[in-house]
């Protein structure tokens, strides 16, 4: 039976191909809430959980074109010094945040700070990368 617009309680652990955990629920000791199928997961995750039963385990690899997508130049982004307020203040790897027209903040990490401005990295830090979930299905409700 599919799980498509049910909520569901899942416990999972994140994993890099070589074996870096990037996130866990069990660390955090609470388990993760969402509507099965509304676009709250990555892709790739949601289909992995379409058919599962409440108290089933699973690990699945999940390739970066169904995770964060592919790593994308046209997210590279540079700004020239004169309209980056604060300039001196900011350093290679700081996060910062961007917005979009409607006003969504965007993460972006500082690649490179200099005289002429700075370049920027808006892509998100798993794009490009396939990730190994561990997942455990808690519990399935009605949503």
């Amino acid at each position: 039976m599919s799980n498509t617009g049910k909520k569901l309680r899942v416990h999972y652990r994140g994993t890099l191909d070589d074996g870096t955990q990037f996130d866990s629920s069990y660390d955090r000791g609470e388990t993760l809430e969402f509507v099965c199928g509304a676009g709250q997961m990555i892709a790739g995750f949601d289909a992995a959980v379409v058919d599962m039963q409440e108290g089933e385990k699973k690990i699945v690899r999940i390739p970066a074109a169904e995770a964060y997508g592919e790593r994308r130049d046209d997210l590279i982004l540079t700004f020239p010094a004169n309209q980056v307020p604060n300039i001196e203040q900011i350093n290679a790897g700081d996060k910062l945040f961007l917005q979009t027209p409607s006003g969504q903040p965007v993460p972006a990490t500082v690649i490179k700070v200099d005289e002429t401005g700075v370049v920027l990295d808006a892509n998100h830090e798993l794009a490009g990368k396939d990730l190994t979930f561990d997942i455990e299905l808690v519990e399935v409700a009605e949503a």
